[in-house]
């Protein structure tokens, strides 16, 4: 198998929707917008652009679609608002750049990135942060975009205290994406809505740094799933620390990291890319929607286990 000269993955989040409930449309519509995210990463690549670039655009492509619970399709908090969180980090400089509380931005990962790029900060939060995204000159829409009816409804049903219906919602719809360009470098981004009926201004893994997301020379992580147990697994990091310290395969690695979380009691997965451009992905829910491509031609598109 010939080693690609770049590759890259993405994720629109862990525990999809049940395959008993995935009507053939459905599917269709989600291995769609997958591919539409994939081809744009992909193109700034075969470009030869930066890893950094590939999984801004690519997140981004992902925020504009209301099927993921990112950007347009974000879930509501408990009092009926969206408050979207994002990350992303550069492995070669390991410079980072973090959001959270946004409700007014429209492609959160971009604001992350000028974080990073734009600031002498890591992580910003709330109104600060939006007061930045203005300075920045990055679009800024009404709450209202943020508005789809089917998260609308899924809110509604769990504050009806219907246990089953509560149960059904249950789905972790976080994006990201990870990537190794021509040059060996790797870059990482995550971007979500949080949890569906999340209060008193909630953060989960997403914009954590070493929680959500990870990238150095070795590695770049994406995660989604139940965030407070990726948080106190540290899941991105400890990927990176078993391939550093432990000398682990990607795979063994994302499997043992995943087997924490999954100790702790929670759900959810990880996409992952090494310095060879090999990618991994590593689940412990019924699915997760993925996809991959790399340069040697190589391509995956899936949702559930098989």
């Amino acid at each position: 198998m010939s080693t690609p000269d770049f590759s890259l993955a993405i994720h629109g989040g862990a525990g999809p929707v049940p395959r008993a409930e995935m009507t053939s449309v459905m599917e269709r519509e989600y291995r769609v917008a997958l591919a539409n995210a994939l081809d744009a990463g992909h193109a700034v690549l075969a470009r030869g652009g930066p890893s950094l670039d590939a999984v801004e655009v690519a997140v981004r492509v992902l925020e504009d679609d209301p099927l993921f619970n990112a950007g347009r399709g974000s879930v509501f908090t408990w009092d009926g608002r969206n408050e979207l969180d994002a990350s992303i980090m550069d492995g070669p400089t390991r410079k980072a750049g973090a959001v959270t509380g946004l409700q007014h931005v429209r492609n959160p990962v971009s604001l992350a990135r000028r974080v990073m790029d734009a600031s002498p900060h890591v992580l910003l939060a709330g109104a600060g942060a939006e007061d930045f995204a203005l300075e920045q000159r990055l679009e800024l829409v009404p709450r209202s975009y943020f508005h789809t009816e089917r998260r609308w409804r899924q809110l509604q049903q769990l504050q009806s205290g219907d246990a089953k219906s509560a149960a059904n919602i249950n789905y972790y719809g976080t994006v990201g994406a990870v990537a190794r360009d021509a040059a060996g470098r790797l870059a990482a981004a995550t971007s979500t809505g949080g949890t569906t009926g999340k209060r008193w201004g909630r953060v989960g893994d997403s914009p954590l740094i070493g929680a959500g997301t990870w990238a150095d020379e070795r590695v770049a992580v994406s995660a989604t799933g139940d965030g407070e147990y990726f948080i106190r697994a540290a899941v991105a990091k400890d990927i990176a620390a078993r391939i550093e310290y432990g000398r682990e395969s990607l795979a063994d690695a994302a499997r043992a990291a995943m087997g924490a979380v999954g100790a702790l009691g929670g759900e959810g997965g990880v996409i992952t890319v090494d310095a060879t451009g090999t990618v991994a992905f590593e689940f412990n829910s019924e699915g997760m929607f993925r996809a991959m491509r790399d340069s040697t031609g190589r391509e995956t598109i899936a949702i559930y286990r098989d």
